[in-house]
């Protein structure tokens, strides 16, 4: 099977080659950018980076076998644009982490490791939506998109130690009330204890 690099490489000569990086990333995309903005604004957010995208094809760095990390990383920044969504979105969460309620796509939560992330974000809502906005972006892609730290480095093009700072930051900033400053979330330490910490995907 063609990697995501051999698609865009040949996306070059024949720009209908890209349908196939749609396909294979559009659910992915769409679900990040639903929980990020909502489903009524999520579908313009993918069509969005999917557009960039294409445009920018010849940017990729063919290095990467995957381009979920860079088509995330555009989302993330098209997201930017939909703050007013995002903070709609926020306070919806809020209100159902109140009541009890747990509602999930399932396209996000099919790596059984990462179903605790999910509900943990949910349940600490009005936690995240307080945190410095590049904090909350660091997390969403770890929490929700499923990257490494090294992949998220690639998404936000900054360094992998940065990602960890930030990481780190948000633990002591979610970590229970009363708790040691340095307490674990277990779904934010799990790049740490599983060996995959500062590898390559």
């Amino acid at each position: 099977m063609s990697t995501d690099s051999d698609i865009i490489r040949r996306s070059a000569d024949d720009p209908a080659a890209f349908a196939e990086l749609f396909e294979r990333h559009a659910r992915v995309i769409g679900g990040f950018a639903a929980r990020r903005v909502g489903s009524d604004a999520a579908e313009d957010v993918l069509s969005e980076t999917m557009l960039i995208a294409f445009r920018r094809r010849r940017d990729f760095d063919t290095a990467w076998e995957s381009a979920k990390p860079w088509l995330l990383g555009i989302a993330s920044r098209v997201i930017k644009k939909h703050r007013a969504d995002e903070a709609r979105q926020w306070r919806s969460f809020e209100a159902s982490a109140s009541r009890g309620e747990h509602s999930s796509d399932g396209a996000l939560d099919a790596a059984a490791e990462r179903a605790d992330a999910s509900a943990a974000v949910r349940a600490l809502a009005p936690r995240i939506a307080a945190l410095a906005a590049r904090d909350r972006e660091t997390l969403l892609l770890y929490a929700w998109a499923d990257l490494t730290y090294d992949e998220i480095a690639v998404a936000l093009g900054i360094p992998v130690g940065t990602v960890r700072s930030r990481l780190n930051r948000v633990r002591r900033k979610l970590a229970p009330p009363g708790s040691h400053a340095s307490v674990r979330l277990t779904w934010i330490a799990k790049e740490e204890t599983d060996g995959a910490y500062g590898t390559s995907a």
